[in-house]
């Protein structure tokens, strides 16, 4: 962590009127929730979890896909925000106006009292029926058993067709939620400062967001473990997430 690299940053933060913090899964990862790119584990180390994240896995096989969402759920809920979502929860009340725009599908944000999240890539929380779209409400019993002990766990049935409920989230082949692309993209090209934490800038179409604010006159700023430059309105502080924003929070508004 370079200190002049945030000291750059400090000005860009405190003149802001709209900041777009994006984040990524390096944001959660800081908390023990594994990435795509980490080996799975456990009764589920022989899978590839690009085979159970598309729609044609959950047709073939939807006890196997709905379990290990399940048991992906139930890690999440062990798991605690750490000081990255502290701080950009804090954040919020600091600055004019802030939109917080997320590829993870966990509800760390959201606990660590972060509002008006927008979830581009859906949310574990939010599971709707596989061909009616209708929300489905999770049984809070299920929060007290481990998905692990019991491998095989059927998706339960859409009260409203009978047809099998699906993970809330955005499968590979998938187009992102309209809404929250909409909401995304237009807060990209209103904002002045873009916080990009925790992403890789890989994953498209989310990795345009940086462009976008780019291109409309904004700064970005990236924080994550490795370098990310191509602007001369970018800058980057490397390092851990957690350790940097309460930094960057504390110096910028004391």
């Amino acid at each position: 962590m370079n200190q002049d690299d945030i000291a750059y940053s400090l000005p860009l933060l405190k003149q802001a009127e709209h900041v777009v913090v994006f984040t990524g899964a390096g944001v959660s990862a800081e908390s023990g929730i594994p990435t795509f790119r980490d080996a799975l584990t456990g009764l589920w180390a022989k899978h590839d979890p690009m085979d159970l994240a598309t729609p044609e896995a959950f047709a073939r096989d939807p006890d196997l896909v709905w379990s290990w969402y399940e048991w992906r759920r139930w890690q999440i809920h062990r798991t605690q925000p750490n000081r990255a979502h502290n701080a950009i929860a804090q954040l919020e009340s600091r600055v004019p106006r802030l939109t917080l725009i997320t590829q993870n599908v966990d509800d760390l944000h959201e606990r660590a009292g972060s509002s008006n999240v927008i979830h581009l890539h859906g949310d574990l929380q939010s599971p709707r029926c596989s061909v009616c779209a209708a929300p489905h409400r999770f049984d809070a019993e299920l929060w007290l058993e481990n998905p692990q002990e019991n491998r095989s766990i059927s998706p339960p049935r859409c009260l409203r067709c009978n047809n099998p409920v699906r993970p809330g989230v955005v499968w590979f082949g998938e187009s992102l939620p309209e809404r929250a692309f909409q909401q995304a993209f237009d807060a990209a090209g209103d904002c002045d400062l873009v916080l990009s934490i925790g992403t890789s800038g890989v994953v498209q179409p989310a990795a345009l967001i940086p462009d976008i604010a780019l291109k409309n006159g904004a700064s970005v700023v990236h924080i994550n473990p490795q370098p990310v430059l191509s602007h001369p309105r970018e800058s980057s502080i490397q390092g851990p997430a957690a350790e940097i924003l309460p930094i960057l929070l504390r110096d910028a508004f004391g």
